[in-house]
């Protein structure tokens, strides 16, 4: 259970991103937003172990950045500008199937009917939630929020097929110093040279990027080693915090429907992991159950 606490900090924390985002940061600038958020506490991070990957782990490292952090915060951000917030956050709502999917050929998880279950409850607590009627649909907003979902559903299921070699704060640097360099040298690309910041735009990017970023994506890495795949399910608690923080904060209306949304996601959010867990407690139970060979087996290095 502390596990799954720790682990749904990380949806927590990128709940606020919206509201830090327009409250706190400089318009129009999403790539170099994305950019601030991954690259200085990537680069802290690995600077502080100086440390770096070694054989697969350098193409590891890259595809791991590239989809959890560099290709997802530009396929975010494209989706966040061509559609309302409530399509987006709809759309990113079947990552968890998604990642059922990819468990099942990469990882031979077969998913469970309550798994499959669970996760289009939560695609339909998520659009109660947060979806407007009468929105318009732009196809590449669409394209561009269902790439974000495969994307980081094909990095949650990696990142639990690579066992990694080093402590999971530098797993975690390692990724965000790859993903935040190419997010950056898109941004000085499309949006040229940033512009001068306030102490307002610099506490924003400091949260986003310690809180937001390096700390909520060590919680989610380490949940996706102690957890399994069934953490995707706790992503949906991110529209359901953002939608409350909006309440708390902006004082905006929650209408009836968004209540029985918001309910539907925690049903979503419980019963996920729930069967995440029964997973996790019957391959530790074949694991111990395994006959002792008198052989003790040696490490293997990648």
């Amino acid at each position: 259970m502390m596990n799954i606490l720790l682990t749904a900090l990380a949806p927590i924390f990128w709940g606020t991103t919206y509201l830090v985002t327009t409250e706190l940061l400089p318009e129009g600038r999403p790539l170099l937003a994305g950019a601030l958020r991954a690259l200085p506490v990537g680069l802290w991070i690995v600077i502080s172990y100086r440390k770096l990957p070694q054989g697969v782990w350098w193409w590891r490292m890259f595809v791991l950045g590239t989809l959890n952090i560099g290709l997802f915060f530009v396929l975010l951000f494209v989706a966040a500008y061509r559609l309302p917030g409530g399509v987006a956050a709809t759309l990113g709502a079947i990552q968890p199937l998604i990642v059922a999917g990819l468990a099942w050929v990469l990882l031979a998880q077969r998913p469970r009917f309550i798994t499959l279950l669970a996760g289009v409850v939560g695609i339909i607590g998520v659009a109660l939630l947060v979806l407007a009627p009468g929105v318009a649909l732009d196809v590449w907003g669409v394209v561009a929020a269902l790439a974000g979902a495969v994307s980081m559903a094909t990095g949650v299921v990696l990142a639990k097929r690579w066992v990694r070699p080093v402590p999971v704060l530098l797993f975690t640097g390692w990724q965000l110093l790859v993903g935040g360099l190419l997010v950056a040298v898109l941004s000085l690309l499309i949006e040229g040279l940033p512009p001068q910041f306030t102490m307002t735009n610099v506490l924003g990017f400091s949260y986003l990027g310690v809180v937001g970023t390096g700390l909520a994506y060590t919680l989610w890495f380490r949940g996706i080693e102690r957890i399994g795949v069934s953490v995707s399910f706790l992503g949906l608690l991110s529209p359901l915090v953002a939608t409350l923080v909006g309440y708390v904060v902006l004082e905006q209306h929650l209408s009836r429907w968004q209540l029985v949304g918001g309910t539907l996601i925690l049903v979503s959010v419980v019963v996920g992991n729930w069967q995440g867990q029964k997973r996790q407690g019957r391959k530790l139970q074949h694991i111990q159950s395994e006959p002792v060979t008198g052989t003790v087996p040696q490490p293997v290095c990648n």
